[in-house]
């Protein structure tokens, strides 16, 4: 396995890192390849087999293809990270640990989209100075009161009982190509909530890195979602269309 120290940094305090990779563009060849005893064919012709994996959906091949990620993000990213469950995680304990004072306090609120019940809408008539101001005050309190209930003598894993979900966790991810499309085909999509979304892009950012043959077969004939970073990469991959007469 090769070994990454890029670190993306994502939100106010949290980042992902590339701990280790294996496989590449080259392992997805050599898995296709092998179910017929065949092997490499050259760059160009190894590069049309992936666009073609990824055109008619033979995806098995990018399972033999893996990341490693340490990443750093608020628990409520967390709790819709790990819906994407064919991947490891390993996640730092509150019962082991006493937490550290680090929360995602947003700059920024969105309101209530009414016609999306899971989404949200810019909301520039907020007053969010104030709303951040309220907002930190009630994280303050409630870290206060974690530290006050450990000096008394309560058990950590009970203590962390009155910690909002803002707080930070930390956690290795470990997870195959294939799945990780997955992950950014949802979590970088316009759809999904605006702080996974930045994960989801810097995600994409290290896949691009990896493994560029397959990252772009996967923005020509995987990738469905609206997002301005993927959409303009796609755009630069697309052949331009003929001019109307």
């Amino acid at each position: 396995m090769s070994a990454a120290k890029e670190t993306v940094e994502v939100l106010d305090k949290g980042f992902v890192r590339l701990v280790e990779f294996m496989g590449g563009d080259q392992g997805v060849v050599d898995a296709a390849r092998v179910s017929y005893g065949g092997t490499s064919k050259g760059a160009e012709a190894d590069r049309k087999l992936i666009a073609y994996l990824m055109k008619h959906k033979h995806e098995s091949p990018f399972e033999h293809s893996v990341f490693k990620f340490h990443v750093k993000t608020p628990l409520f990213v967390m709790r819709q990270w790990i819906r994407h469950r064919i991947a490891s995680y390993n996640e730092i304990s509150a019962r082991y640990t006493e937490v550290k004072d680090e929360f995602y306090v947003p700059t920024r609120w969105r309101a209530q989209d009414v016609k999306n019940k899971q989404g949200s809408v810019a909301a520039p008539a907020l007053d969010h100075a104030a709303l951040t101001e309220r907002f930190s005050t009630q994280v303050d309190a409630a870290l206060a009161c974690y530290k006050d209930l450990l000096a008394a003598g309560v058990a950590r894993e009970m203590a962390r009982m009155v910690l909002p979900v803002n707080m930070y966790t930390e956690f290795y991810w470990t997870i195959n190509a294939r799945s990780l499309m997955n992950f950014v085909s949802l979590r970088a999509d316009a759809h999904a909530q605006w702080e996974i979304q930045q994960y989801g892009e810097a995600l994409a950012r290290f896949f691009r890195e990896a493994m560029p043959w397959t990252y772009e077969a996967f923005l020509l004939h995987s990738w469905r979602g609206r997002n301005p970073v993927l959409d303009a990469q796609r755009a630069e991959l697309e052949p331009p269309k003929a001019l109307a007469r």
